[in-house]
């Protein structure tokens, strides 16, 4: 590491020639302050910054890292692949593979189009309900995020039946008049939205266990619930499942929760940590997009064989391994040592989990919504965050987003998280955060 430039240097060099010295908003560590880590090399549970610390990565590439950095299948996949060559623009092997594979694990699943990133799949999901319907309008929910396409980038309005409010600067007056936005969880608004809209209703788009508000997990009966008003709408009742997908289980959480939607949106998992997306659905609605169809959907490097080959080998050893339970079983060892360790502290903290999916949200009470998640108090958040990075733990730098468990954490990992979580619990020291000017935008990675 003596070659390499701190983490401070290279940021003060990045922010010469990148907007804000990084490619993706959270990374610039606004939420917590200070300066942000470079990584230089990752392997199993750590990593190493530019600075030559080791941590243990709890963030894991913000999902798809489910087998661990550098993990020698997929290295050895994705090494076959580059040596044979990084792109071609035409079809390959692989990606009949990958589709096949993802149609076995997938019931409901008939047809896979494989894009380039999560923004892409749900931006082509959406186009095709709205050439299925007909129809323009898309009903969303607050504090689901589904990448930064213009139409998605919308948070709740003033009304539980008006359209929403942009997130962002440059997003055309137009759009915001095409997007519902709803509270999570809240089934009695969806249902008055569908009473008001259904004639005009599209698509019904949610995250099934939202995971861009930090963790929050769907209330019993609600994504059911979705399925029966979009039925009785006439809409495409979308899951987008970036995160979710082979997350919890080898399939969907669609499928492992007994509720199938229209068209699935995937990512990260699928790739292996390189870039990928992909929308699965029945044949009725997928044969719609071009060439056989009259939906337009095109990408030069999409399929690509380097990423294909990534995803095709850690689906593989994930339906081989079955690290699911294991992942579950630390999860919760997690949740509950974090829940006591904040009781004895005198603590308000509240730790959301599912399989190996947790946050911790400085709230004293369950988060169903974006509302209760932003209760949570932040700057508690980036004082617990930095404690936590001093004490050699990764976690994501934003009290609004997942922490992942992968199959490479092992007992002792665990154990050092909950020292350094009891340490943090502790500690007083609060960093004064930058002034951002108003409130932040929907930031994923």
């Amino acid at each position: 590491m003596a070659d390499m430039a701190s983490s401070h240097d290279l940021f003060e060099r990045a922010k010469r020639v990148i907007p804000g010295g990084v490619n993706s908003p959270v990374r610039a560590f606004h939420a917590v302050g200070g300066t942000p880590v470079f990584i230089a090399s990752g392997r199993g549970s750590r990593l190493v910054t530019s600075d030559g610390r080791e941590l243990i990565d709890f963030c894991g590439s913000w999902g798809p890292l489910i087998l661990g950095h550098a993990h020698p299948e997929v290295v050895s996949a994705v090494a076959a692949a580059a040596a044979n060559g990084t792109s071609f623009g035409a079809a390959t092997q692989g990606e009949v593979e990958l589709a096949e594979l993802l149609c076995r694990q997938i019931p409901y699943a008939d047809r896979v189009r494989l894009v380039n990133s999560g923004t892409e799949s749900v931006m082509t999901a959406l186009r095709l309900a709205r050439a299925h319907t007909g129809r323009d309008l898309i009903l969303k929910f607050d504090g689901c995020y589904h990448g930064h396409a213009d139409q998605l980038l919308v948070a709740a309005g003033s009304g539980l039946l008006t359209q929403g409010v942009a997130t962002s600067q440059g997003i055309p007056q137009a759009v915001l008049t095409s997007t519902l936005v709803l509270p999570y969880n809240d089934l009695a608004a969806v249902g008055q939205a569908v009473a008001v809209h259904a004639d005009k209703l599209a698509a019904i788009i949610v995250e099934p266990v939202a995971g861009n508000m930090g963790l929050v997990a769907p209330a019993p009966g609600f994504l059911a619930g979705l399925r029966k008003l979009a039925d009785q709408a006439g809409a495409v009742l979308v899951f987008d499942e970036v995160i979710t997908g082979f997350r919890l289980g080898p399939t969907t959480y669609g499928k492992l929760c007994g509720v199938t939607p229209d068209l699935t949106c995937l990512g990260k998992i699928i790739g292996g940590g390189l870039p990928i997306g992909a929308v699965a659905g029945p044949a009725g609605i997928m044969d719609r997009l071009a060439p056989v169809g009259d939906v337009y959907q095109a990408g030069t490097l999409s399929g690509n064989p380097v990423a294909v080959a990534a995803g095709l080998a850690t689906l593989h050893a994930v339906i081989r391994d079955n690290p699911y339970p294991r992942l579950a079983e630390r999860g919760t060892r997690i949740r509950q040592a974090v829940m006591a360790a904040a009781a004895a502290a005198g603590r308000t903290v509240y730790c959301a989990q599912l399989g190996g999916m947790f946050t911790i949200f400085f709230t004293p009470a369950a988060v169903g919504n974006k509302q209760d998640a932003t209760r949570s108090n932040t700057q508690e958040h980036a004082r617990f965050f930095h404690s936590m990075l001093d004490s050699g733990i990764y976690l994501p730098p934003s009290q609004f987003e997942v922490a992942f468990v992968s199959a490479a954490h092992s007992d002792e990992d665990v154990e050092l998280f909950l020292a350094a979580f009891g340490k943090a619990m502790q500690d007083s020291t609060i960093p004064t955060l930058p002034d951002k000017g108003g409130q932040p935008i929907a930031e994923d990675i």
